[in-house]
């Protein structure tokens, strides 16, 4: 995605929040989970405010720790999806992110499983496991 203005780095600049480290757990399970995930699905699964969530996916793409695509499944009376998965650069920092501020959580080296105090969202049924 180019997009004039916005700032391409890997690396997290300023204070790293919970809502943020929150957005990171559900992301990292997607991207091990190999699907992509939208802003809503992970609004219910960490239980935050849609601005608050919506805001922490706009600051994770503009880092390029994301990337984002708009869905071509179109379902009448429903808005358009944005869905989000991690880049791999964006894995590699999260993980490390993660196990330095959550290591009670662990994110495991070979990258498999994160342990997460919320229920597994399928996205594609829209149920909770």
């Amino acid at each position: 995605m180019s997009v004039i203005g916005k700032i391409r780095a890997v690396g997290f600049p300023g204070r790293v929040t919970e809502p943020t480290l929150d957005v990171l757990e559900v992301l990292i399970r997607s991207y091990v989970d190999g699907v992509e995930i939208h802003g809503w699905a992970v609004t219910k699964a960490i239980g935050r405010s849609g601005p608050t969530v919506y805001g922490v996916l706009d600051r994770l793409e503009d880092m390029s720790w994301i990337s984002g695509r708009w869905d071509d499944a179109v379902v009448e009376g429903t808005p358009r999806r944005r869905l989000y998965q991690l880049t791999p650069d964006g894995f590699a920092a999260t993980r490390s992110l993660l196990m330095e501020r959550r290591p009670a959580r662990q994110v495991s080296a070979t990258a498999t499983k994160v342990q997460r105090p919320w229920p597994v969202l399928d996205v594609a049924r829209g149920a909770t496991l």
